[in-house]
């Protein structure tokens, strides 16, 4: 009897040696650990539609120019890439404070049967829309005859 925990009682060997664990957990998931980083903002959405014939998939951008994104395609693997550059170059003196900003974001969705020829991306208004056709897969399958 000894070994019995008592009802509601909120001691166990777990939460001994490790005190904080879920509160751990929670933070490494929530929007502010680490600090001043947050997943939702540092990295860019995306939507990934699967239709009949092709994939759609939707990045939202905003502020992006088309020569600061890359997309490409490698076996199946769709990586979407952002690279900006802010830097202000004024000619004034005696700066009291200067700030330059520099962001590099990308993104990876592995798409079964895309095909790697036909792809079209638009950029619009913040939204990157590309359209990935898919391959047309034949029936591999084969009946095995038992003996």
């Amino acid at each position: 009897m000894a070994g019995l925990v008592p009802f509601k009682r909120n001691t166990s060997l777990m939460s001994n040696r490790f005190p904080n664990f879920y509160d751990m957990l929670d933070d490494f998931f929530g929007d502010s650990w680490p600090p001043g980083r947050a997943l939702s903002q540092d990295t860019f959405k995306i939507d990934v539609q699967d239709n009949e014939n092709e994939y759609v998939v939707e990045a939202e951008l905003p502020g992006a120019k088309k020569e600061e994104v890359n997309v490409e395609m490698n076996d199946g693997r769709l990586t979407i890439f952002v690279k900006r550059e802010e830097a202000i170059n004024e000619e004034k003196k005696n700066y009291i404070h200067k700030e330059r900003r520099y962001c590099s974001m990308s993104r990876g969705i592995y798409l079964v049967d895309a095909q790697s020829e036909g792809i079209k991306a638009k950029l619009d208004n913040g939204v990157l829309s590309i359209t990935v056709p898919k391959q047309d897969k034949t029936q591999n399958k084969s009946r095995i005859e038992i003996e």
